[in-house]
């Protein structure tokens, strides 16, 4: 099937799915409320991705809902209009690299490439089919939209695929950026701006001057659009351009009916309003990608002056939360086109990966060039001070022959070849808003680990400990039981490695903390064998490598949840509290109502689920 380059709208990727048997009509009666989510969720964790959905009958609702259109590596790459992901990526370095002409054949060479930048730039229209219906003033009523209730302690329901568009009032340059809306009522939301995002930077200018902030919200944009709005652009480049360049053509733009600002002329929706800087109001909780729910935290408040949608419009929603899900694959997209601006900073890197149990920002893998002495150490600093990159909490440093598309051979790399004591660097830095497992918000440790060859100049790593044979799993019982009647269970992953790991299920009762027995386990003689300890609470399945992953990557402060001696180290990946030293408020796991999800079972012919449903339910 040849590939589209560029979908006019939403409507036109629908039908796009559609005839590549990516897209499956959902025709029976489903609630916005948790339904569509349940259903969602066991599309998007079956294997491949499952379908794009499209529910055509909600209730209380006349307009149909889609969901996890991108949320498989074919239909995200059918989305981006190229067949594998480094197309763009190769794309984009051939502007990056663009040398200034130095004749009169140079020049002519470079003329192709001039045109088809002037082909990313948007383009004013006037025919706008997201203005074909009207609603202002009072008539506005955001209850007709069929907003999702996610999860069963959201705060209500959200708008969780918006394009929100606002203009810098300094500068004058558009930020298209995807921030959340929890609606209010018939008029209001929630403006989820995290402080490190460009719009809340456009908000703080007008909360500055005290002026009132024109926004508008673009809901079912063609695909290239909504990515773009993902993307982490530098601050003042215009997420159209990038859109533009996906597409290979510009994004058509309108005017606003009452705010001085431009839409997607072909968006399903458009909610226009203002932001007041003077109102702020309790948002969440919500239940995020992280497979959290993100805490109740003040807000700024978008109040609604006018919809405007297509006669037939499609509302575009997603579903976010455990890996794998939906946007699991717009953040392998970033991975895969940023790595040629990553690369124009940092030459020496050869290949990245964040893995999605780290949820984007816990852990990136990086695999270099090294050319000097300390050149990791110095590497991990770099990435810790750039742009988006400085919400990692985890750098892993690997060398150019590691095949990052191959985890299992990564996690091996790793663990071959680290020195536990020499090759973990532990810092402090800025964190992601979502960041949970710090002490204090926003701030906390950093951790970074050189897998790389040592150089001539770099210590060597010490020679491997002799530890002998495993003991059998009743001698380790026998020995966990010996440091604490609170180790209850574990698992010996199958992993042949200089540093084997042994992951242990520790239950917690709220008064001992992990730090109090951790020696004990690294003292222990017949634990000796075992060189990372890593401790889960009881309720988790040790035998589940990317559950496992995800509670490691996302509920260990580096600081204060290792303990290391002699080359070895325990890591406590459990739930934190006052015991551990954690006085801040930890997220409950998302977890779907057991009726909803035992409905949505019972009706799985009828919903034409069959297939998406878990062996033997």
């Amino acid at each position: 099937m040849s590939m589209k380059t560029a979908f006019r709208n939403l409507q036109d990727f629908i039908a796009d799915l559609e005839r590549a048997g990516e897209l499956l009509r959902i025709k029976a009666p489903v609630s916005s409320d948790l339904e569509i989510t349940q259903i969602t969720d066991l599309a998007s964790k079956s294997p491949g991705g499952g379908k794009a959905l499209l529910f055509e009958n909600v209730e209380g609702s006349r307009f149909p809902v889609l969901t996890n259109a991108f949320g498989s590596e074919r239909r995200i790459c059918m989305a981006l209009g190229v067949s594998h992901l480094d197309e763009l990526a190769r794309r984009l370095k051939s502007f990056i690299e663009m040398k200034p002409p130095k004749s009169l054949a140079d020049a002519l060479r470079l003329i192709p490439l001039g045109l088809e930048l002037l082909r990313f730039l948007p383009r004013k229209t006037r025919k706008a089919p997201c203005q074909e219906v009207v609603t202002t003033g009072r008539d506005v009523d955001l209850s007709m939209l069929p907003v999702l209730k996610c999860w069963p302690s959201d705060g209500g329901p959200f708008v969780t695929l918006p394009v929100v568009i606002t203009r810098s009032l300094v500068t004058g340059k558009r930020n298209a950026g995807m921030y959340r809306l929890q609606v209010y009522d018939r008029k209001t939301t929630g403006m989820h701006w995290h402080i490190h995002k460009d719009g809340s930077h456009y908000f703080q200018e007008f909360r500055e001057r005290g002026k009132r902030m024109p926004v508008a919200v673009a809901i079912g944009t063609d695909p290239a659009v909504t990515y773009a709005a993902t993307a982490p652009l530098p601050r003042g480049i215009d997420e159209m351009m990038l859109a533009g360049f996906i597409r290979r053509k510009p994004v058509p733009m309108v005017r606003c009916l009452t705010v001085d600002l431009e839409v997607p002329a072909e968006s399903e929706f458009v909610l226009e309003g203002y932001v007041d800087p003077g109102e702020l109001r309790v948002e969440g909780p919500f239940g995020d990608h992280t497979g959290y729910y993100s805490l109740v935290g003040e807000y700024p408040v978008f109040h609604v002056t006018a919809l405007t949608h297509r006669r037939n419009p499609v509302y575009f929603a997603t579903v976010v939360g455990r890996p794998p899900m939906e946007d699991c694959f717009l953040a392998k997209a970033t991975e895969r086109i940023f790595l040629p601006l990553l690369n124009a900073v940092f030459p020496e890197i050869g290949d990245y990966w964040m893995p999605w149990e780290g949820v984007f920002h816990n852990i990136t893998v990086l695999s270099i060039r090294k050319e000097y002495p300390g050149h990791a150490r110095r590497m991990m600093s770099a990435i810790w001070g750039q742009g988006q990159m400085s919400f990692c909490k985890a750098a892993v440093l690997a060398d150019p022959s590691v095949d990052l598309g191959h985890p299992r051979r990564v996690l091996e790399h790793i663990l071959n070849n680290i020195d536990i004591e020499s090759d973990i660097t532990l810092s402090e830095g800025i964190l992601d808003v979502l960041d949970h497992s710090a002490p204090e918000p926003l701030f906390g440790s950093k951790i970074g680990i050189d897998a790389t060859r040592r150089l001539p100049g770099e210590k060597e790593r010490p020679a491997a400990r002799p530890v002998g044979a495993l003991p059998d799993a009743e001698r380790i019982a026998s020995a966990l039981r010996d440091v604490s009647e609170f180790l209850v269970a574990f698992h010996v992953p199958d992993l042949e490695v200089r540093n084997r790991l042994l992951c242990v299920n520790f239950l917690k009762n709220g008064s001992v903390p992990a730090q109090s027995f951790a020696q004990q386990l690294l003292d222990h003689p017949v634990l000796q064998p075992f060189a990372i300890f890593l401790l889960y609470d009881a309720t988790i399945d040790l035998r589940d490598g990317s559950l496992i992953l995800w509670k490691l990557f996302n509920n260990v402060d580096p600081r204060r949840d290792t303990v290391r001696s002699g080359g070895r180290i325990v890591v406590d990946a459990t739930k934190k509290g006052p015991e551990d030293g954690h006085h801040r408020p930890w997220p409950d796991d998302i977890v779907m109502d057991p009726e909803v999800a035992a409905r949505v079972a019972r009706r799985a012919k009828e919903l034409g689920i069959e297939a998406f449903l878990p062996a033997g339910s």
